[in-house]
């Protein structure tokens, strides 16, 4: 089969598409011949040689894609040759087939197009295992997202404001802040011209949010747990601006605050298996009846990864940047 790899680490000129050996297929595993993958910015950090798949994970980027089954292990039951699917990779998705375990696949929801559907596992597995199963973000609260107008930003405003959340985010253009509103976001901010805690305070009466989903990492977090209500939760999953900053817990102990991080690509089969059945049972629906879609902006061949790659770092896009084999 042919996928892109990465010849050595560095900028994107980096990726070439090259002929490499099938994947083995595992007895717990399906064999999916790869519709579309996306991308997503772990890729962008794996490339530069700071973001190793897991043991015995495919060496290739990709970390979701969508497409037809093609094998099946000798354990799997649910699924069918020519079934079609998306589903959340550990790696592999920049290839013309993938092997995954089949508690990581989802059926391609009604309504969604194959190739879109390599844009939901990540973001819907993220979303929901960090700000609801996590974080227990509940009808009648309120919730700032941070990159509002990114893959994982556009898909937490559908589905917060779905479950009946008030939606605060940022994002750092005009148009990014008028995507961000088409798709249900309350107050939307622009972080190049305002202040986002004095924002927040303003528009809840001086009380903060109760959850907030951060991409950002170091460079806000003061500003983050300044920004929470009492029993405030702030989930980091990301790291653009730093890993180190300090803390006064003073600040956590007065308003009761909880800081969680979390990431997917490192958890277990099985707790990857479970996060998936959640999303299935709570997401899913909402696609179904079109309250939530995945929002793409742009479709490039396989081969031209590196564009795509370019185009991720430029921070110009909203919402998913697709592949084609």
């Amino acid at each position: 089969m042919k996928a892109i790899v990465i010849t050595s680490p560095g900028d994107p000129e980096v990726l070439k598409l090259e002929d490499v050996e099938d994947p083995d297929l595992q007895d717990d595993e399906v064999l999916i011949k790869v519709e579309a993958t996306a991308l997503n910015r772990a890729d962008t950090v794996q490339r530069k040689g700071l973001y190793p798949p897991p043991k015995g994970s495919s060496p290739y980027l990709g970390l979701e894609c969508s497409g037809t089954i093609e094998a099946l292990g000798k354990d799997v039951s649910r699924w069918k040759i020519g079934d079609q699917v998306c589903a959340l990779l550990s790696g592999g998705g920049y290839a013309e087939k993938v092997a995954v375990p089949a508690g990581q696949v989802l059926p391609v929801p009604p309504g969604v197009s194959l190739k879109d559907a390599a844009g939901l596992p990540e973001v819907a597995c993220t979303v929901w295992s960090t700000v609801f199963m996590m974080s227990r973000l509940s009808a009648g609260e309120t919730f700032l997202v941070h990159g509002g107008s990114s893959g994982i930003g556009t898909f937490a405003i559908q589905i917060a404001k779905y479950l009946g959340v008030r939606v605060f985010a940022t994002a750092g253009s005009q148009e990014k802040l008028s995507a961000c509103k088409g798709l249900g976001a309350d107050v939307c901010i622009n972080y190049k011209t305002e202040e986002f805690v004095d924002r927040v305070k303003e528009e809840t009466g001086g009380k903060g949010v109760d959850v907030i989903l951060d991409c950002i990492g170091a460079s806000y977090f003061r500003k983050n747990l300044d920004s929470l209500n009492y029993d405030g939760r702030l989930v980091i999953i990301g790291f653009m601006g730093g890993v180190v900053s300090e803390i006064d817990l003073r600040v956590l102990m007065s308003k009761r605050l909880t800081v969680q991080a979390a990431g997917l690509r490192y958890r277990s089969k099985e707790n990857k298996a479970e996060i998936v059945s959640e999303v299935e049972k709570n997401v899913w629906p909402a696609i179904v009846e079109g309250k939530l879609k995945p929002v793409i902006y742009k479709y490039y061949p396989l081969a031209e990864a590196a564009e795509a790659h370019r185009l991720m770092e430029a921070s110009c896009h909203i919402g998913k940047i697709i592949l084609l084999p």
